[in-house]
């Protein structure tokens, strides 16, 4: 099993970005789950044809317990969908929420009954504390990787992840697989994300071209794989979904592997 995060500032496209690739899975075969990581709740949302996932969060606030029924949605291609989401406006901590999502994914078992190929962890990167680091620190995934353009503070994000990637990574837990780079057609894009990469010491894996059909998909709630399936872009997607895998480990084991 590969157990994927995937990192990165909000509104850089990182959800975007593991929906299509989580499509990309799915359509290869692969039975995927992804977890949304960030208190808006939206990760899954192309995925669910726009239609909302309950939170484990909310279901915990509402019914005082969960079942795993109530919180694993079956997404597009028979995919797995879970939104950790977080606490009210105002109230709580967001990081603290998604280390309580993760304890009761694992107290009831998820990964020993749905047994995915392959877990995605959408993690919003502006601010990594404790709980928005719990993929990376607690064993949860073996591979970071993330997701900037060049814009100067989608770089700034990258650049703080990957320093909480390293810090934990003396530890055993996860590694930085490298940079996806969703173009945002800034000047000299590719020169910019190249430095940035050369000082965090690590390198761009693929560069997702900015296309139309992206926006085209979200305004019909969908993926560009499942929306326009023949495109141009469903193909870089496809072709990322695939250097993922190359790039990832494949370890046994459940939450946190073993």
């Amino acid at each position: 099993m590969r157990r994927i995060a995937i990192y990165g500032k909000g509104g850089i496209g990182k959800s975007t970005t593991s929906a299509n690739v989580t499509a990309a899975m799915t359509e290869m075969g692969l039975k995927v789950m992804q977890i949304g990581c960030d208190p808006k709740s939206d990760s899954t949302r192309l995925l669910l044809r726009g239609e909302r996932c309950p939170t484990v969060l909310e279901t915990l606030r509402d019914n005082g317990s969960v079942d795993l029924d109530d919180v694993v949605i079956e997404g597009t291609g028979g995919c797995l969908c879970v939104e950790c989401g977080g606490p009210k406006p105002g109230t709580g901590c967001a990081g603290r929420g998604i280390i309580a999502a993760f304890e009761t994914l694992e107290r009831l078992g998820a990964v020993d009954r749905y047994r995915p190929d392959v877990i995605i962890y959408d993690v919003l990167g502006d601010v990594v504390c404790g709980g928005f680091a719990m993929p990376i620190r607690n064993g949860y995934a073996n591979d970071v990787f993330i997701v900037t353009s060049g814009e100067m503070m989608a770089l700034y994000a990258a650049n703080n992840i990957a320093q909480a990637v390293g810090n934990f990574a003396g530890d055993g837990y996860a590694r930085l697989g490298g940079i996806i780079q969703n173009s945002r057609n800034v000047e000299d894009e590719d020169a910019l994300v190249d430095k940035a990469c050369g000082e965090i010491g690590t390198s761009v894996i693929h560069r997702i071209p900015r296309d139309p059909a992206v926006q085209r998909c979200e305004d019909r709630m969908t993926t560009v794989i499942d929306g326009e399936p023949d495109s141009s872009q469903a193909a870089q997607y496809r072709l990322l979904a695939k250097k993922l895998l190359d790039l990832s480990e494949d370890r046994s084991g459940g939450m946190r592997g073993q």
